[in-house]
């Protein structure tokens, strides 16, 4: 007499589809993450309705993504999903910056600047703003040759991408440290803004009754010979979306006086493991 197959013999026999897998680390990722949606479906009794559902949210979420937008990273990051996987692979010392969420609205090849330029167009409204500091290790000693690309939205609150009036690579700029470590650059003071709505993330939002507002803020990608690369935000402490950030990236840590004409800050960067 035949038995019928459980739920249970069913995700053994999906497992052992990757047994003649020769990349390991492939093996560890479909395993695992095979194991975990079945026992979420198992757990939740996902309906076919409900399947059906996901699977068209997905399909939308690919069909709004182009070369000026990214709506799988912005769903990434309202899933609280883009802010773990930076504090997995960042894993800072005490010492260390705190990393933050990349976004979907990074642009590699923003202009290298002389330091003391400012990424805002001459003709910005907004508050006039310098941020400046120094790189520098978990020893204090400042690190010369460190590459800072920085950005931010308009005072409107859009970025150069979503705005077609802006001009490509506004409110951008990319800044190479001498041997003192220090930084310093003008910009507008950064404004909070809602992220995109208009997309599958929004309507994921709405439903779930949760904001879409980002607090103000710049920000920066700083990459250093032997360094591990760092990847953050400074927050003007006097927004009031600090406690609500739809993507979860504020760290008090790297919440910054914004309120006169100068925004001081060090970033420090802790070594890439093969150098620890």
């Amino acid at each position: 007499m035949t038995t019928k197959m459980t739920p249970k013999q069913h995700l053994e026999e999906v497992l052992a589809s990757y047994d003649q897998c020769a990349d390991p680390r492939l093996v560890q990722i479909m395993t695992s993450l095979t194991t975990h949606l079945f026992a979420f479906i198992e757990e939740t009794g996902l309906t076919r309705q409900e399947w059906m559902a996901g699977i068209e949210f997905l399909t939308a979420t690919g069909k709004k993504c182009d070369d000026e937008r990214q709506e799988f990273i912005l769903l990434s990051d309202v899933l609280g999903v883009s802010m773990l996987v930076e504090m997995v692979n960042q894993r800072t010392t005490d010492s260390a910056t705190e990393p933050t969420v990349l976004g979907p609205f990074y642009r590699p090849g923003g202009p290298e600047l002389a330091m003391g330029d400012s990424i805002a167009p001459e003709n910005s409204g907004g508050q006039r703003l310098t941020f400046a500091g120094t790189v520098r290790n978990a020893e204090g000693s400042p690190l010369e040759g460190a590459h800072l690309e920085v950005w931010q939205t308009s005072p409107e609150g859009f970025y150069d991408v979503q705005d077609p009036s802006l001009d490509p690579m506004s409110y951008r700029g990319n800044f190479t440290t001498g041997p003192d470590g220090r930084f310093n650059f003008g910009t507008i003071r950064p404004v909070d803004y809602q992220i995109p709505t208009d997309g599958p993330v929004g309507d994921l939002l709405r439903a779930s009754a949760r904001e879409s507002w980002r607090p103000a803020h710049t920000h920066f990608l700083v990459t250093c010979s032997g360094y591990k690369t760092l990847i953050t935000h400074l927050f003007d402490a006097s927004s009031r979306h600090l406690h609500s950030d739809a993507v979860f990236g504020v760290r008090e840590t790297l919440e910054v006086n914004m309120d006169h004409e100068v925004a001081s800050f060090d970033l420090v960067l802790d070594l890439a493991e093969e150098n620890k």
